[in-house]
């Protein structure tokens, strides 16, 4: 066990390098001196203490699965955490993620398969999901679909029971007549 006057000046704050005083490199309670808390990825703010492939989870449109499958096309350790990449990694797997079918990622495996628009298979995230479901939406009650008009007037769509839920809702799609 090292002397305390070692450790002492391995965590003294005067201006001496924390590396060059022969401390170890790799010590249990002190991150690295290259580690990001906070990354930005894809218009997206993820927890640099997390494992990578649960940290990537906090993407619009990237589960687990996705992440996991994309992190072994990238030949990254999985149980590595987030704050931990180098900025090399994380542009091979943004590049990964945007461009799956390009490292052969299954069509199955993707969100987005055989667009009505482009007629494309792709995988969608960040913002884009939204532009996307938002375009699905509106196309929907456009043609004057059940589910278009479903979303239109605010009640369940998915074959849920309304008759003894959601009264709030209900108020609006039946307004009350008054006497007068």
């Amino acid at each position: 066990m090292s002397s305390p006057s070692i450790l002492s000046s391995c965590f003294s704050s005067s201006g001496v390098s924390f590396f060059s005083l022969g401390c170890p490199e790799k010590m249990s309670l002190v991150i690295s001196p290259t580690f990001q808390h906070i990354l930005r990825v894809l218009n997206t703010n993820i927890d640099g203490r997390r494992n990578i492939m649960f940290a990537m989870t906090a993407i619009k449109g990237i589960g687990r699965r996705y992440a996991n499958i994309v992190l072994k096309k990238a030949d990254i350790d999985l149980y590595k955490r987030a704050g931990e990449l180098s900025e090399d990694e994380v542009e091979k797997i943004v590049t990964i993620m945007q461009n799956p079918r390009q490292y052969k990622i299954p069509d199955w495996f993707l969100n987005r398969q055989k667009d009505i628009k482009e007629g494309k298979t792709s995988q969608v995230m960040s913002n884009s999901l939204d532009i996307k479901l938002r375009e699905d939406l509106e196309r929907l009650k456009k043609i004057r679909a059940h589910r278009g008009l479903r979303h239109y007037w605010g009640v369940r769509v998915r074959g849920q029971h309304t008759k003894t839920t959601d009264v709030v809702v209900e108020l609006l799609v039946y307004p009350r007549r008054s006497n007068l």
